[in-house]
């Protein structure tokens, strides 16, 4: 255990969290259980060598690999932290348990799919909840907010004179976002529509905001309505699809992560997956060695082998 009087490093990290990272409560919280639970299993993990952290394996063997990687990477941090502040000199988390887990691509809406839900929401947009609707899916698709983020706008975070709305997403970090001129059409004709009183863009009937059950289930609706499997159709679907659709345009990846509010670019390289194929081409017209004379190899250049069939 610590010297009696010591700081707890646990809490010392996370505290850490909260205050430079700006980790969500949940975070944190998730990252104080494992630690703890850590604790419990091989004792003081200031302390902890190789060893122990080895152990972990055996505590561990009947939990998902997702739960594994998870609490590993929690220890990680950690162990870094310590290393960080002075507190260690030697980092044992190497010995952690790294199983392989496979993280699952989003599912993804094509362009025929993306206009169908549009046509179908424009036609029915006449209405106070059609142009709901239709403000909705807007700013899902043309913003790529997160459902959470869409139901709880404020009206205070649409300014007056720019096409961008104020988000606060997680870990309260605020982002700006832009709005398509056609989201802003939609958002306008919903505001005149819009019941008096309250602070939310989408208010419930019931008080408060829209709860992102009910916009699942208008989603859902709205999918049927326009021929569509609703087994598909998600806010988080749509986010993918504006992303994806948005990186298939053009769009760097790292304008992306800014957009969708990312704090680690590697959460926004898992759509790198759609587009292989324009990034090759991008390099290849963009990349000076990909802009020869002739587009002809230099003199003595030695072959390619792109593999069997290939020309």
């Amino acid at each position: 255990m610590s010297d009696a009087g010591a700081p707890d490093p646990v809490a010392a990290f996370l505290a850490m969290l909260a205050a430079e990272r700006g980790a969500a409560a949940n975070t944190i919280a998730a990252y104080g259980r494992d630690l703890r639970s850590a604790r419990e299993e091989i004792g003081d993990l200031l302390t902890a060598d190789s060893a122990a952290l080895a152990n972990l394996a055996e505590a561990w063997r009947d939990l998902a690999p997702s739960s594994i990687a998870r609490k590993s990477s929690a220890l990680r941090q950690f162990y870094g932290f310590l290393a960080d502040e002075g507190l260690r000199t030697d980092d044992p988390s190497a010995a952690l348990p790294r199983p392989r887990t496979r993280r699952p691509l989003p599912r993804l809406l094509g362009h025929a799919e993306i206009a169908a839900l549009f046509a179908c929401a424009e036609d029915a947009a006449g209405s106070a909840e059609g142009a709901r609707m239709l403000a909705l899916l807007e700013l899902l698709y043309g913003s790529g907010l997160r459902a959470s983020e869409l139901v709880s706008l404020p009206l205070a975070a649409v300014p007056r004179d720019a096409p961008f709305l104020m988000i606060t997403g997680k870990g309260g970090q605020q982002r700006m976002v832009p709005v398509s001129a056609r989201a802003g059409a939609a958002l306008t004709r919903w505001l005149a529509l819009r019941p008096q009183g309250g602070r939310w863009i989408f208010p419930s009937p019931r008080g408060g905001h829209l709860t992102r059950v009910r916009l699942f289930q208008l989603l859902r609706d709205l999918a049927l309505r326009a021929g569509l499997d609703p087994e598909k159709v998600s806010p988080h679907v749509l986010r993918h699809a504006f992303a994806t659709h948005l990186l298939e345009g053009g769009a760097d990846l790292r304008v992306l992560q800014t957009l969708l509010g990312h704090a680690d670019i590697a959460t926004t390289q898992i759509y790198t997956h759609v587009d292989a194929a324009r990034l090759v081409a991008l390099v290849n017209s963009r990349h000076p060695l990909g802009q020869t004379r002739h587009n002809s190899p230099p003199e003595n250049a030695p072959a390619v082998d792109l593999g069997p069939g290939q020309p």
